[in-house]
């Protein structure tokens, strides 16, 4: 993805900036002009993770940036006040904070020690919050103020839970922050969304957890530097309070091949889905039902992707979906509330208008190459409900159109 040049001269603050994901967003803010603040715990080389503070920083100004490595743990609340200040000294302020940093232990409760217990919340939960407040202030003073949070959608299916409910707990506090806190400092005109990955991305941690040969059904950490990057030229009054997905991201910009971000373009088509995402955990026996879940499941990420507090204001409703025949489902979508919302199950609140069809129908409608009113007066629609409220979802189709 083709660098724009606007975020020149504005200053990044990310936790975690030494390796992996943090590296890739600072390297292409860096192709900017950007300047960097590396705020991580690694001076001096790992044995088994490549890369420090201080060759991170070479890589950035060697890209076009200027950076300031931090030594920073970010449990430890005056080192993070330190590196702020020193940050706000050396360029004037802060514009942006990602944070990126974050500890994994994919146990059960039996076997997760609560030193890991504490290490995986403190760094999570605990270091995403108070590095955010810590930049607050200067945030609100900036023009264009974000904050992303690598954190995965709220998804509270007991799967996620039941295998590793500390990782998930402290995961889903790096999430909360984000819920939260896009909405007290939304009148500050201050963003806060977090991004997600799809895939599995393959970094020296990965290769720690999971050998070497994660990287067949991984993509490289460019993908989100992308997608991230995408957001941080956005206006940060535009867009508040989502939890986005990387390829998502880059789909509204109308890119279509993913085929270089795959670390082997080969395997492109069978990678590893991230944790926290539908569709992720299944046998093989079941792969068919997953690929058609999977594609329900992408549907509705699409259109939780472009809700908008406008959208809301324009529909006033709620909906329920009644999916029949290969992907048979129950979904909702809230346009009444807050900035909306989808997921899958019935709708907390009564729906105003209750649409069943058929799976294969149902893509053809949202993909607009069926009319709703067609698929009504055809028979391959039922509506319970509100009539007028149902068709107001034809606007919302035609914009997803491409997007699908």
């Amino acid at each position: 993805m083709i660098n724009t040049g606007k975020l020149a001269g504005r200053t990044i603050f990310i936790t975690g900036a030494s390796r992996g994901i943090g590296k890739s967003i600072a390297l292409k803010a860096a192709k900017d002009g950007a300047n960097v603040v590396i705020a991580a715990k690694t001076a001096e080389p790992h044995p088994k993770l490549p890369g420090t503070i201080y060759t991170a920083a070479s890589e950035i100004e060697a890209a076009g940036g200027k950076a300031l490595p931090c030594i920073v743990d970010v449990r430890d609340e005056k080192q993070v006040i330190d590196a702020v200040e020193n940050a706000v000294s050396k360029f004037g302020g802060i514009d942006v904070v990602v944070n990126n940093a974050s500890a994994i232990s994919l146990t059960g409760t039996l076997a997760t020690e609560m030193k890991r217990y504490d290490l995986m919340n403190n760094i999570n939960a605990r270091g995403t919050f108070l590095v955010s407040k810590v930049c607050i202030p200067y945030l609100k003073k900036s023009t264009n103020p974000h904050i992303v949070n690598i954190s995965p959608p709220l998804n509270m299916k007991p799967i996620w839970f039941q295998n590793h409910v500390a990782y998930t707990m402290a995961k889903y506090g790096m999430s909360m922050c984000v819920l939260g806190m896009a909405e007290e400092f939304k009148p500050d005109g201050i963003a806060v969304n977090a991004v997600w990955p799809k895939t599995a991305i393959y970094t020296a941690a990965m290769d720690m957890l999971l050998s070497s040969d994660s990287s067949n059904v991984s993509r490289k950490p460019e993908i989100m530097a992308d997608a991230v990057y995408t957001l941080l030229c956005k206006d940060s009054k535009s867009i508040t309070g989502h939890f986005l997905i990387d390829e998502e991201i880059l789909k509204n910009e109308g890119i279509t091949d993913f085929t270089d971000y795959a670390c082997n373009p080969a395997n492109k088509d069978n990678l590893m889905l991230d944790f926290f995402l539908d569709g992720a955990h299944v046998d093989s026996a079941d792969k068919t039902n997953n690929e058609e879940t999977g594609r329900l499941a992408h549907l509705f990420n699409v259109i939780n992707a472009n809700l908008s507090s406008e959208l809301v204001d324009k529909t006033g409703a709620i909906y329920q979906f009644n999916v029949k025949g290969k992907e048979s489902g129950v979904w909702f979508l809230d346009l009444k509330n807050g900035k909306g919302a989808t997921g899958k199950g019935e709708p907390s609140q009564p729906a105003d208008a209750t649409l069943t069809m058929d799976s294969e129908n149902f893509f053809a409608m949202f993909s607009g190459k069926l009319k709703p009113v067609s698929a009504f007066m055809t028979g391959k629609l039922n509506i319970s409900g509100n009539m007028q409220k149902a068709m107001k979802l034809e606007k919302l189709m035609t914009s997803l159109k491409s997007k699908l």
